[in-house]
């Protein structure tokens, strides 16, 4: 049997270390700067991290879509100030860090201490790593509350201590509120405070965020994070008085380390000529970004799917997520076959055998055709090659970035468009108008 056709835990086991292999129920990526491939042949240490982070992908979704939420704080349409603000710059995760997320500069307190945070957009409480943190990386910056003259706890008893997870205050009102947290493969207590946060130069005063103390696991990101979710203490809720709860991305490719990419705050400066669908809202899964998808297209050709597979259905889970944490689209089981078959019918070529999660691989050049994702409000966007297809540093194999979701659970019907899907697009989120854009943007360099 081929080494890429063993089943993907087996095929792990043979490249990845021991201290790092990653299971299939790994939560929420097991963020992978856990996941090392061993040295030995380019193909093989290819292959494992792209089996290690398919995995992962599939476990994030999981995690992401089984964590409480807390409901929208407000559905009033917000003031923001009228200015323009500087855009943030982000770079991919993966070089940098060894982390599948998009990643920019923060500066948390008085005077600023500079931390390299996670942008997740499927998320909602921030949270960085602490001085005296037991389980975070040693080797990775932390924050220093007691160097910082602005940082204040936030006290059982508040607004944002009653809308954290699993809020903890043994001492009752008026002490630290503390929380409990899981995520991905990792959980963590944390104490919750506030503080001065800056991304680039754009300042939040007062910013409520998590102070780590106690990690276990290694799943989260070494420097912190920052949730641009739906939910009461993301960015876009603490600061929709400022930014009117609107950003967008631009994602540059996953293998590029510079901060080439940007994340822009506020309805200014944001394209003026971009195609929108309208955003929806999932009551069951408040802090997401679902979108209707209405068709898929393999070069000229609309795929058959049935519109069961691809409608927003609450009830049932099914429906269209964008997510920039997840790194390879996943497609309900029915959406994807449909893809996968007409994809292979358009390149006529035998595939290889299968590299983890990926079934559609070629160990021959081939000509690829364009995949179009069509949404409601007659928007299309059309994937170049390099958003298609992962390549492997030899360029010996070429594998479709897609895959087929879990085959059963609430999870089965929901289609997720991952990061390297909207590499090199500006993606708007306008919750405020309740609408997703897109729009072609080369931000790689």
């Amino acid at each position: 049997m081929s080494l890429l056709a063993l089943p993907l835990l087996a095929f792990l086991s043979i490249f990845l270390t021991p201290t790092t292999a990653v299971s299939s129920s790994t939560l929420q990526l097991a963020r992978s700067h856990s996941v090392a491939p061993n040295a030995g042949a380019p193909l093989s240490a290819w292959a494992a991290s792209v089996a290690a982070q398919s995995a992962a992908d599939t476990a994030r979704i999981v995690s992401m879509l089984t964590s409480g939420a807390g409901p929208l704080t407000t559905r009033a349409k917000p003031k923001p100030k009228n200015r323009a603000n500087p855009p943030v710059p982000i770079a991919p995760g993966r070089q940098i860090l060894s982390i599948p997320n998009y990643i920019a500069r923060a500066g948390l307190g008085t005077p600023a201490q500079t931390l390299l945070v996670a942008i997740d957009p499927s998320n909602d409480a921030a949270w960085v790593p602490c001085s005296a943190c037991a389980g975070c990386a040693a080797s990775s910056p932390s924050f220093s509350p007691t160097q910082s003259s602005t940082y204040r706890t936030v006290p059982c008893g508040s607004p944002q201590c009653a809308q954290v997870p699993s809020p903890s205050c043994p001492a009752g009102v008026g002490s630290s509120c503390g929380f409990n947290l899981t995520y991905a493969a990792s959980t963590f207590q944390a104490v919750l405070g506030q503080d001065s946060l800056a991304l680039e130069n754009n300042v939040v005063v007062s910013y409520t965020f998590g102070c780590l103390r106690v990690v276990s696991g290694n799943s989260v990101p070494p420097q912190g994070l920052i949730g641009f979710g739906r939910g009461p203490l993301s960015f876009l809720s603490q600061t929709k008085d400022t930014y009117g709860s609107v950003f967008s991305y631009c994602l540059p490719n996953y293998r590029s380390s510079n901060f080439s990419g940007t994340l822009k705050l506020g309805p200014i400066g944001q394209p003026k000529r971009i195609k929108t669908t309208p955003l929806l809202y999932n009551p069951h899964r408040p802090s997401l970004y679902y979108v209707n998808m209405i068709g898929i297209r393999v070069g000229s050709n609309v795929v058959q799917v049935p519109q069961s597979a691809l409608a927003f259905n609450p009830v049932t889970g099914s429906g269209t997520i964008i997510d920039a944490g997840t790194m390879f689209t996943r497609l309900a089981a029915p959406v994807y076959a449909a893809v996968r078959d007409a994809f292979r019918g358009r390149v006529r070529t035998p595939v290889a055998p299968p590299l983890g999660g990926f079934d559609t691989c070629y160990n021959v050049t081939v000509s690829v055709p364009t995949v179009t994702f069509m949404f409601a409000g007659a928007v299309a966007v059309t994937l170049p090659e390099e958003n298609v297809m992962i390549h492997s540093s030899s360029g010996g194999v070429a594998c479709l970035a897609m895959a087929a979701g879990p085959s059963d659970g609430v999870n089965a019907a929901l289609n997720v468009l991952a990061s390297m899907q909207q590499q090199n697009q500006r993606v708007l989120f306008d919750v405020a108008n309740g609408r997703v854009g897109f729009s072609r943007e080369l931000c790689t360099a």
